[in-house]
């Protein structure tokens, strides 16, 4: 009987110390993962070990709480930027200021896109998986809930995946790999078998200490943790003002006329303003040496000013040849359409190629320029600004130059065949 009382005491004891009445937020935390421990029960733990849980950031604070049963799901709030802008203002700031932001956008606008499968952009399966890192409107984010995309659209997540929000997870190089590799965007491949990637993969397993110098994607795109993410070339590698080598200057304005942006003569197009939104190209001197002397100060944190400066004038020079391979073959094929041997492109005003909509191109050797831009070109500038010799050569020089000589030989018998 003393030993039940004893156990009684102990238990009053211990009630004392507990408070029976949960606080608001505690209860609405609890009744998410009382229900959620069972229904997606990883996203629980993913929660729990974010610093979210930690600091009482539960699920209301990006949900609200109007979903509390089966029969309200539909009423809990999908995040968006704006809703991680409540606490990480500057970074969705700087975030809204960069490409990333336009990510959504530029695929809206690309001409080719509406061709493909819905399941491949608005689906998130395809183009859509990654470009759905842009920013949304309201009317966005209503149309693609319509499509039945309710989920991945707060940007933020593409990176820091949610539950966990992770900073650390982020800044790994990793964390760029999914949407920075393949066709048209192998620089995490790039990269990681560069000397800069090797030695940082090999701090990341330990092979390396911890504090060995090795950048990775994160140290040269986004210094201090910046995350606006450009670069002063731009996606596309074409700029304004045009090259003063007056070669140089005639090639890039062959391939401006083949990307719409200049009409056959040489005059701005409404591409052009589309071009500016995108964010895909520096338009002016100022705009492209704020990003080039943004890169040399990273670059001078291991290497002296000259070596940096001459590394990246090697890549400029690196464009400027590959510009004079694709020119020449958009020449060819502008003939083609000039002379009457190939259909011009159908709905473009001129007899030109328009690299913007040949993903779906009606003929092999159009199909043929479109990979030579799309594909080989890239991997010729952007193998050599991420130092990669094998992917500037092999994938993207000599690439290049098979593309046109094929272009040549198949513009030869089309021709042949019409005479």
């Amino acid at each position: 009987m003393r030993q039940i009382h004893l156990l009684i005491l102990v238990s009053i004891a211990m009630l004392s110390t507990v408070s029976l009445v949960p606080s608001p937020k505690a209860a609405v935390a609890g009744d998410c993962v009382e229900c959620h421990q069972y229904e997606t029960p990883n996203i629980v733990k993913d929660w729990q070990l974010s610093k979210h849980s930690q600091n009482d950031i539960d699920c209301s604070v990006c949900h609200g709480d109007a979903h509390d049963d089966y029969d309200d799901v539909a009423e809990a709030l999908t995040p968006t930027a704006e809703t991680c802008g409540q606490c990480h203002d500057d970074q969705v700031t700087q975030f809204s200021r960069g490409k990333h932001a336009i990510a959504w956008t530029s695929l809206q606008a690309m001409p080719t896109t509406h061709g493909m499968p819905k399941a491949l952009n608005e689906g998130m399966k395809g183009c859509g998986g990654c470009h759905k890192l842009g920013l949304k409107s309201a009317e966005d984010i209503a149309q693609l809930k319509a499509q039945g995309s309710v989920f991945g659209h707060a940007s933020c997540d593409a990176c820091h995946t949610r539950h966990t929000f992770s900073v650390k997870e982020a800044q790994q190089p990793q964390a760029c790999q999914t949407c920075h590799m393949g066709f048209d965007h192998p620089q995490w491949e790039m990269w990681s078998s560069s000397k800069h990637g090797v030695r940082a993969l090999l701090r990341q397993n330990g092979t390396l200490p911890e504090d060995t110098p090795a950048p990775t994607c994160q140290t040269c795109h986004m210094p201090d943790g910046n995350h606006e993410v450009r670069t002063a070339w731009g996606f596309l590698a074409v700029r304004l003002p045009l090259p003063e080598d007056p070669q140089w200057k005639a090639d890039q304005v062959t391939i401006l006329q083949a990307l719409g942006v200049l009409d056959p003569q040489g005059n701005p197009t409404a591409r052009l303003d589309m071009v500016k939104a995108a964010d895909v190209a520096r338009l002016t001197q100022e705009d492209f040496d704020r990003e080039r002397e943004k890169m040399l100060g990273i670059c001078g944190q291991c290497h002296s000013e000259n070596f940096a400066k001459a590394e990246l004038a090697k890549s400029d020079d690196m464009i400027r040849e590959a510009d004079h391979l694709l020119a020449e073959a958009i020449r060819i094929i502008a003939g083609l359409y000039e002379d009457g041997i190939l259909p011009k492109p159908e709905g473009y005003a001129y007899a030109y190629p328009d690299l913007l909509t040949f993903h779906d191109a009606p003929t092999v050797i159009e199909h043929k320029l479109f990979e030579m831009h799309l594909k080989h070109r890239m991997r010729a500038f952007q193998g050599s600004f991420h130092a990669n010799p094998d992917y500037t050569i092999w994938y993207g020089w000599s690439a290049m130059v098979r593309d046109l000589q094929e272009i040549r030989e198949l513009a030869r018998d089309l021709r042949e065949r019409k005479s």
